[in-house]
């Protein structure tokens, strides 16, 4: 059964994936909007649609709207997933035109047995071990723990900062919403817990327009507290059961993936707060400790993805270093240790390598180039999942060869109808399209040069796989566009073999060909293909798009002042924030010098305006170092929205007379052309 599943959260949807396809033995696509699912649904044709009630933009019942009025979609049977399972609330559902209603949090082992039942189905495959993929699951999430709790904390510290505004108080519900759905699903039951109980409260100030009474503010700012000291002690807190669909897992294991939480040992408490105040600007939650004592308590419950240690905080020359020998020898926890130290003679090196040191800054500390090692540091190394287009004539077939591809931990999407190529192409985004040769109407080799007319999809490997054993018709067939030829049958190892060394091969040239040396964001040529792309994607299903054009104020100032060098850092570090504040979805480049450009998928010029000033006030405050001197910078940006331009060539031209307009109004500013 093709099934597509929409959900906003990204450890949701990965929980599903792995429950319906390796439980279930269904096909499977995800979706995290209900902007997306409308754009998925009429190209994937699923036999069902489960659909989170509680998204941002669209949610659930809006989706299922629009879904009624597409006629290629209006009879596919959908589910509601919801935690709000009173009788009432389902019987509305079903008024609406739901088959059924899922509640969350579900069990990632029966989920597949609760939708056979709820469509009259008997399931009659042999259940498949998953207790290793969704322990892998259950980690990647726990990484994404602070960083929710964070989000949270600032919305919160802005509302009551400063004015109210109703929209930011909903997205802070709608987080703890998320959180309280997902987090039992993983086994976090009282973080689930936690965040329910802030999630009622915050539900009943959700259509005001005024700050709650101080009595309110109390009670959010203890849930917050509750919240945050379930993230700094996992240990006390998470005890996943076999019952709940997962293996339970030493707590020392599954803390290490708390990946965003550092440990600062600092005894100088403004030196403290202002060493946290810029690395959290970067997505870091920092714990700060001022005596040995403490954070090895600390170090008991819970294990941060890294320890920052001032060697100089204790009265000794020598006390930060045996306070980290101390800690390793009590704690036997293997974590990055990076040393701060006024000192930059040899012998103090020597001896933070040899208590274990990863890296070492001298006083005052450079946050940007500090953050750079944090991130190297501190990387889970995860890989983007392979995504891998099949192209047969023969359904079975296709099916099969995606089987094997989703069994070693691809995507795949399947087509039949080569006409449909390059629509699915740009849906899609394949890293690999894997072609029949011989097909009704056209063959593989002549698709193949359809595909290579688009100057966008040169790069994109195409393996054939045939029967055809002839060398010199294979040669053939490589000559007119492919990569690769092989042979039917294959073997399930040497195709995933075959597959896995492609892709990587053409994912590393394709980053040397279309990324930034310096920032690694798209080039100036590729984002304008990105947007070709982009906006075609929205004129095609009619969605909002916004493009942003930024510009680093006064950097030729920063260039001749403090130099080159330190100019590449600041322009290192804007791109090190857009990447962590935007959606993965959001495509952004090095339009060139201090220039970038973002296209914000599903965004209105607005929702764009508010986004990129939250990221622009955050840079504003971040202190740049070069030599004694310490600076900040600031950005003005412009932005177009689609459809008010509805070419490239326009959007490009109105963002740059909004960033114009930016500039003559004083700078650090952001203005949404009319």
């Amino acid at each position: 059964m093709r099934i597509l599943f929409v959900d906003d959260d990204a450890g949701i949807r990965s929980v599903a994936r792995l429950s319906l396809e390796r439980v279930g033995g269904h096909t499977v696509e995800l979706c995290d909007s209900g902007h997306e699912a409308l754009r998925t649904a009429p190209i994937f044709a699923p036999d069902l649609i489960i659909l989170d009630v509680t998204m941002p933009y669209m949610d659930g019942t809006d989706t299922l709207r629009e879904l009624q009025q597409m006629p290629q979609c209006a009879d596919i049977p959908v589910f509601f997933l919801t935690a709000n399972t009173q009788p009432q609330e389902i019987e509305k559902y079903k008024e609406l035109g739901v088959l059924d209603v899922i509640a969350k949090p579900f069990d990632p082992m029966t989920l597949p047995d609760i939708i056979n039942k709820l469509l009259g189905v008997h399931r009659t495959s042999e259940e498949k071990p998953v207790d290793e993929q969704l322990k892998k699951l259950q980690e990647e999430y726990a990484g994404q723990i602070p960083g929710k709790i964070q989000q949270i904390k600032i919305i919160w510290e802005e509302l009551t900062q400063g004015e109210w505004n109703r929209e930011s108080f909903k997205n802070m519900h709608l987080i703890a919403h998320s959180l309280s759905g997902s987090g039992k699903t993983f086994g976090f039951h009282a973080l689930s817990e936690a965040a329910r109980n802030l999630e009622l409260l915050l539900k009943q100030n959700s259509e005001s327009d005024v700050l709650p009474a101080a009595g309110q503010r109390e009670q959010i700012n203890k849930m917050l507290n509750a919240l945050e000291n379930i993230i700094i002690n996992p240990v006390q807190k998470v005890h996943p059961k076999k019952e709940d669909g997962l293996i339970a897992l030493p707590g020392e294991h599954l803390q290490k993936h708390l990946r965003r939480t550092i440990f600062l040992l600092e005894e100088d408490t403004k030196a403290a707060h202002d060493l946290a105040l810029q690395i959290g600007y970067f997505g870091y939650n920092v714990c700060n400790f001022s005596g040995v004592k403490e954070i090895q308590d600390a170090l008991t419950h819970s294990s941060p993805s890294a320890i920052i240690a001032d060697i100089m905080s204790l009265k000794d020359t020598d006390a930060g270093i045996k306070a980290i020998k101390e800690i390793k020898q009590a704690s036997e926890i293997e974590m990055p240790i990076i040393f701060i130290s006024a000192n930059d003679d040899f012998d103090s090196r020597l001896q933070a390598v040899s208590a274990g040191g990863s890296a070492y800054f001298t006083q005052p500390v450079d946050v940007s180039t500090m953050v750079d090692k944090l991130d190297t540091l501190t990387s889970p190394g995860i890989s983007e999942i392979y995504r891998i287009l099949i192209i047969d004539d023969e359904p079975e077939l296709a099916e099969y060869h995606a089987l094997i591809l989703k069994t070693a931990g691809m995507t795949t999407s399947i087509i039949t109808v080569p006409e449909k190529i390059m629509e699915q192409v740009i849906e899609f985004r394949p890293d690999l399209v894997l072609m029949d040769v011989y097909m009704p109407r056209c063959n593989g080799m002549e698709l193949a040069k359809v595909i290579r007319q688009k100057e966008t999809f040169v790069s994109i490997p195409i393996v054939f796989l045939s029967s055809e054993t002839d060398i010199d018709k294979q040669l053939k067939a490589m000559s007119l566009g492919g990569d690769d030829f092989l042979t039917k049958p294959i073997q399930a190892e040497h195709l995933v073999s075959a597959v896995t060394s492609r892709v990587e091969r053409a994912r590393i040239l394709r980053s040397f060909m279309i990324h930034d040396s310096l920032t690694g964001l798209l080039t100036h040529t590729r984002i304008k293909e990105q947007m070709d792309i982009e906006v075609a994607r929205a004129e095609r299903q009619k969605s909002k798009l916004a493009f942003a054009l930024i510009d680093i104020d006064h950097f030729k100032q920063v260039n001749d002042t403090y130099g080159h060098p330190t100019g590449d850092r600041v322009i290192k570090g804007l791109s090190r924030l857009l990447k962590q504040r935007l959606r993965k979805i959001d495509i952004i480049g090095r339009y060139g010098g201090e220039e970038f450009a973002v296209i914000l998928a599903d965004t209105d010029g607005h929702k764009a305006v508010e986004t990129l000033d939250n990221i622009r006030n955050d840079f504003a405050q971040i202190h740049h170092r070069c030599g004694n001197d310490n600076f900040s910078s600031t950005f003005s940006c412009g932005i177009a929205s689609y459809p008010v331009y509805r070419y490239p060539s326009e959007l490009n031209e109105a963002a740059d007379k909004a960033l114009y307009k930016a500039k003559h109004k004083g700078r650090n500013r952001i203005v949404l052309a009319d």
